[in-house]
């Protein structure tokens, strides 16, 4: 099973978050970057089911030419290579374009006869969280389509898209997956044909850390490039807003043995014992 994981390069936040001079994203420009967690785990998922069926596993990302280090460090646990579509700022794309973009690659891809039996994204991006791509990529590309999936397991018999022709990919000859994922009455199952395109959520798997081998694979992996056109609808987000910071309190109960009533007191408030 040939597999797309479709990831982002997002700032790594672990401080206090600020905005741009715009308003409409985040000031990451004192930042490092890295990716989703929701789309690490879509990484790991792919390369788990892409062993179990002897298939592959492609990257792809729309970003700067920066965002290729994304890209090597997918490849560093076990991917097999990247495609950059290269935009200098992607803030300017809605999430329409971006879905609009990455099915052309794909259609362009397939006419080259390397078809995707599964196309993998995570849930949202961890600075937009937009929640909107992978839907709309599965509108575009006429495949079924889940959301909040956590795990994967392949019952059926794809395999071989990149050497296969017919359907308007490209992809092999339908298949079949089982999904799992977290619903609101608890764990939902799916069985759904291939090609498709699925939402990931973190929590199913846990990303692996690439090896000193994975890291050197990663420096020689093949990462072809496409230029993203200009957007056709448009960055629609008129601003964002961070709420207010609320100030912590601290109460002091007493110093000693002479705090101890205090301590009761607030213990029965909260609950913890009984009077």
């Amino acid at each position: 099973m040939d597999i797309l994981v479709c990831i982002k390069r997002v700032p790594d936040i672990s401080g206090q978050i600020t905005l741009d001079d715009s308003g409409t994203d985040i000031d990451d420009s004192g930042l490092g970057h890295t990716t989703s967690a929701h789309e690490e785990c879509a990484v790991e998922l792919a390369i788990q089911t892409a062993a179990a069926t002897g298939g592959k596993v492609t990257v792809l990302t729309l970003g700067p030419a920066e965002a290729v280090e994304q890209l090597r460090a997918a490849v560093a646990v076990g991917a097999h290579d990247g495609i950059l579509i290269e935009a200098e700022d992607p803030s300017v794309f809605a999430p329409e374009d971006i879905a609009q973009i990455i099915g052309d690659v794909i259609r362009d891809l397939a006419e080259q006869g390397q078809g995707f039996d599964l196309v993998l994204l995570g849930n949202d991006a961890a600075d937009t969280g937009d929640f909107q791509v992978g839907i709309r990529l599965a509108y575009d590309l006429g495949y079924p389509v889940l959301t909040g999936v956590q795990a994967l397991n392949a019952t059926g018999g794809a395999g071989g898209g990149s050497g296969s022709s017919g359907g308007s990919t490209g992809a092999s000859e339908a298949g079949a997956l089982e999904a799992r994922g977290i619903g609101p009455a608890g764990t939902e199952i799916f069985s759904l044909d291939l090609p498709a395109v699925i939402a990931v959520q973190e929590g199913g798997v846990d990303p692996r850390y690439p090896s000193i081998t994975g890291r050197m694979k990663a420096k020689r992996a093949r990462i072809a490039e496409y230029v993203a056109p200009e957007p056709g609808t448009g960055n629609p987000r008129l601003g964002l807003e961070l709420p207010p910071e609320t100030a912590s309190a601290v109460t002091v109960l007493g110093e000693g043995p002479d705090a101890a009533g205090s301590l009761v007191d607030v213990l029965e408030e909260i609950g913890v014992i009984r009077s």
